[in-house]
């Protein structure tokens, strides 16, 4: 699949404020420092499209971005480490946990990993709630130019493992770089298959 069109649609403080349609849509969220931000202008070609910012935790709204007429690419505020008042974290948790768990439209979340680093307790309790409420979702680990191609791969594989201790089926994952362009295929594509399993099911 190639984004041939990308705009901004609507920044919503409650999932009832989201787009009222049907179109499938794909969640990013991550820890606020995690890059999210530089890989959505990456997949979208598009520089700017998602603001980027020195500061982490910038994103405090459901952002909707629509991708070819087609479907929404959603932006959502990142967890974890930012300078927010312990008000705010709650307020932007059970935003966050409301979109996730009432939005019909939503067919895949994909959780960004910095892959420098080790398996962060916040990133996991994340990915196991997830899958405790069966949420459909991928690992897309990111900034993987910062490391050899070597530590790559050990990482991501490090990470995987970890998980086995509660995952008998581990979820796909995708490694990336926003800087070098890399995955943005893979990610695409991805997302094409299921927008092509949404449509078949459509049809029946």
């Amino acid at each position: 699949m190639e984004i041939k069109n990308s705009e901004f649609v609507v920044s919503a403080p409650t999932v009832g404020r989201c787009p009222n349609d049907n179109k499938a849509e794909y969640a990013f969220i991550g820890r606020s420092n995690v890059g999210k931000s530089s890989l959505i202008n990456m997949l979208c070609k598009h520089k700017g499209l998602a603001k980027t910012s020195a500061t982490p935790g910038k994103t405090l709204l459901i952002n909707h971005f629509i991708i070819n007429k087609e479907w929404y690419l959603v932006d959502l505020p990142g967890y974890g480490f930012a300078k927010r008042s312990k008000s705010v974290q709650k307020q932007l948790t059970q935003m966050i946990s409301s979109y996730i768990l009432q939005r019909e439209q939503l067919v895949n979340v994909f959780v960004l990993v910095d892959i420098r680093h080790e398996p962060q307790q916040i990133d996991r309790e994340f990915i196991d709630w997830l899958g405790e409420s069966s949420i459909p979702f991928a690992i897309v680990f990111t900034k993987a130019d910062k490391l050899s191609a070597a530590k790559v791969k050990l990482s991501a594989e490090n990470w995987m493992r970890e998980l086995e201790d509660r995952w008998e089926v581990l979820p796909p994952y995708f490694i990336t770089s926003a800087e070098k362009k890399t995955g943005r295929e893979e990610l695409l594509d991805y997302i094409d298959q299921i927008n092509q399993t949404l449509t078949a099911k459509a049809q029946r």
